[in-house]
């Protein structure tokens, strides 16, 4: 391929997606850039990637942003982890939490303790050996620098997007304003040269990153790089999003509700709360899913509902000759555990690990797909669980779910951990050992066996050992400040403020 030395690099779409890779490569490879990014104020984002996983406590650090800045500029909450309601069965309850459970060792994690005092008659729930779960439940939080805890954001992701806007042109970024009318090629190479837009003006690059959201205008509308489609293991492929203002404190928790044919969700922000509903348009029309969601939600109707269409899966190619794709154009799991934002954060990261300063060489290229691959199908899989884990037979999407094949890795998974309790983290996953753990127990998966290493203890210092654990983790809640109360304190804003009506807004573009 091309051996040209690049350095202009153009953004196509704003958005979370188009704003996050631009502040990102200024703060970091600024003085090596030439950025600039082309939007326009006539085409909407999707906007409703209002909650995060702790990666985007690593990635804001990366860019030098202070959190209670960004927090009040976001109208941010703090989140521990996710409420899970109606997923094994009707009237489960179970909060996945992003903290550790317990003190694990060489030899096994710490659950297989736990399991052996449940053999023994006692140990209580697993969930009191974690901090940010017990915390979570008691809606209590607090950070200062030599806080251990674990925790991510509820933010507006427009607002957020708004923020590294406003940061990214302070760092020399260019913003052009426009429609992209069509997208140059050179003829030989097939390498992109230019976006050409509504108005003639030619915006020439060497790099391009696509951010324009589900239609993926260079990665796929240009550049064809194919599409695998996972609705057959995924097979949700509509949300309806809706602002309520706040009804009481704001919990230190995302909830995600499952119902008939899908799930809904509830993200409590400082000035209002982002609801939606996931769902599967083979089993439910819209209309029912618009008074399903209109009867469930909590507080006064801020915006008007409207119909979001995906489909599961990713882009066959994420980078294709001299374009990287990011957000939605790149392809899109579901929303259900908050990887959205995350995915484009280690989209850019990676891109500045890979950057083609010396031009598109064919190995770099494919190193970058190869780990984006791995990173996005083992993701696909953790969140396949929860669907495939339930013992719900209500209704046809549930026993399409329960009844379905999975892909062999995660069907190996659930067998290593169903005959003897052992989870594993894949090198470059995501998702760790906690995690697996607290969903496969949280949707009804019980071991049969376990290892046997707390038999080494004698029955009474394991339970010794296992209540000071849970003592020192309910003193330490029991000491924390309400979250809200906290908030308030650390990054609070008027809630009194005006909330803008955001889902007039077109979603044809970027997240």
């Amino acid at each position: 391929m091309s051996r040209q030395v690049v350095k202009k690099v153009v953004i196509a779409g704003g958005g979370t997606a188009g704003w996050m890779a631009a502040a990102a490569l200024a703060k970091q490879l600024g003085p090596l850039l030439d950025i600039t990014l082309v939007e326009s104020d006539e085409i909407g984002t999707v906007g409703v990637g209002e909650s995060t996983i702790p990666t985007a406590r690593s990635f804001n650090a990366l860019l030098g942003i202070d959190e209670p800045a960004f927090m009040r500029a976001t109208q941010a909450t703090f989140k521990l982890g996710i409420l899970f309601e109606d997923w094994g069965a009707i009237g489960d309850r179970y909060i996945h939490s992003f903290g550790q459970v317990g003190k694990s060792t060489w030899m096994g994690s710490f659950h297989h303790f736990w399991l052996q005092a449940r053999a023994e008659g006692f140990g209580g729930d697993l969930g009191d050996y974690c901090f940010e779960l017990k915390a979570a439940q008691a809606e209590k939080f607090f950070t200062d620098p030599e806080s251990s805890l674990n925790y991510a954001y509820h933010l507006d992701a427009t607002l957020y997007g708004g923020f590294l806007r406003r940061m990214s042109e302070a760092l020399g970024v260019k913003r052009v304003e426009g429609k992209i009318a069509t997208v140059d090629q050179n003829a030989e190479s097939g390498l992109i040269e230019a976006l050409v837009l509504e108005s003639g003006l030619r915006i020439e690059g060497e790099l391009f990153i696509d951010c324009t959201g589900f239609r993926g205008l260079l990665i796929e509308q240009t550049l064809k790089a194919g599409y695998e489609d996972w609705s057959h293991w995924l097979p949700t492929n509509s949300a309806l999003a809706v602002q309520t203002r706040s009804t009481g404190p704001a919990a230190p928790y995302t909830r995600a509700i499952a119902h008939e044919a899908g799930w809904r969700w509830r993200i409590p922000l400082q000035h209002r709360v982002g609801n939606g509903l996931v769902y599967c348009s083979d089993h439910m029309s819209d209309d029912a899913a618009r008074r399903l969601l209109l009867d469930r939600i909590e507080g006064d109707v801020l915006t008007e509902p409207r119909v979001i269409r995906y489909r599961t899966g990713r882009r066959r190619k994420t980078w294709s000759k001299n374009c990287v794709a990011l957000g939605l154009a790149s392809g899109f799991v579901e929303p259900l555990e908050s990887t959205s934002i995350h995915l484009i954060m280690i989209g850019v990261t990676r891109l500045m690990q890979l950057f083609p300063f010396n031009g598109f060489d064919d190995a770099l290229i494919a190193r970058y797909n190869q780990q984006a691959e791995d990173e996005l199908e083992k993701i696909r899989d953790f969140i396949i669980l929860h669907y495939k884990l339930t013992e719900r037979a209500d209704s046809s999407f549930w026993d399409r779910c329960r009844t379905m094949d999975i892909p062999d890795a995660l069907a190996h998974r659930i067998a290593l951990f169903r005959e003897a309790a052992q989870a594993y983290q894949a090198p470059g996953e995501l998702f760790q050992v906690d995690s697996w753990l607290q969903v496969m127990l949280g949707q009804r998966l019980e071991p049969r066996g376990h290892h046997h290493m707390g038999r080494l203890m004698p029955p009474e210092q394991l339970r010794q050992a296992l209540d000071d654990l849970k003592r020192n983790i309910a003193r330490a809640v029991d000491r924390m400040p309400s979250h809200q109360a906290f908030v308030d304190s650390y990054c609070g804003i008027d809630r009194s403020q005006s909330v803008p009506d955001r889902a007039q807004r077109s979603v044809a573009s970027s997240q």
